[in-house]
């Protein structure tokens, strides 16, 4: 039987809350990959190389921790990723969770797995948002279930790419 990793056994220490800098840490070029932070799912989206727009990716079921390491390694080298921006589940008032400290220590041992630089967005609603955009695309409960993780991610990285975006017109 094959053990699924938990977040106590990926033995990395999460980043401390504010930092790094919104990503600083991030190259301006290269595909970044988005990440929707699930204790059984985890969706994944991915940049173009100019970092303008998010795609979907993949829903991927977590396994065991070798397997899970071999995935994103696999998908770090296929993609040529520069980096992870990775949800952060924080509540309505902005306050951090048990559910946010989970998505640190996670984002923490994907750097250091693929020796790849990470950064946080706040998540908030956007499993509400990718829920709507399927509703519209009629589709049903169970195509919406095998799609809102990577559809999720795909959100929090594009409202990601934007904000860098605006965020650089703001400062020239």
């Amino acid at each position: 039987m094959t053990e699924r990793s938990t977040d106590s056994e990926l033995n990395a220490r999460p980043p401390e809350a504010g930092s790094p800098s919104q990503g600083e840490s991030l190259p301006r070029r290269g595909c970044l990959l988005g990440i929707d932070y699930g204790t059984k799912r985890v969706g994944v989206s991915v940049s173009d190389v100019f970092q303008k727009l998010a795609s979907p990716l993949h829903n991927y079921q977590r396994v065991s921790r070798t397997a899970d390491e071999e995935f994103f390694r696999r998908l770090a080298a296929e993609y040529k990723v520069a980096g992870f921006v990775v949800g952060l589940p924080l509540h309505m008032n902005g306050d951090e969770s048990q559910l946010s400290l989970e998505a640190r220590t996670y984002g923490a041992w994907l750097q250091a797995i693929t020796k790849l630089p990470i950064t946080f967005q706040d998540e908030r609603l956007t499993s509400a948002q990718a829920e709507l955009l399927l509703q519209a695309g009629n589709f049903t409960e169970t195509q919406r279930k095998a799609r809102i993780d990577k559809l999720a991610a795909h959100v929090l990285l594009q409202d990601w790419l934007n904000l860098r975006q605006n965020q650089a017109k703001i400062e020239s």
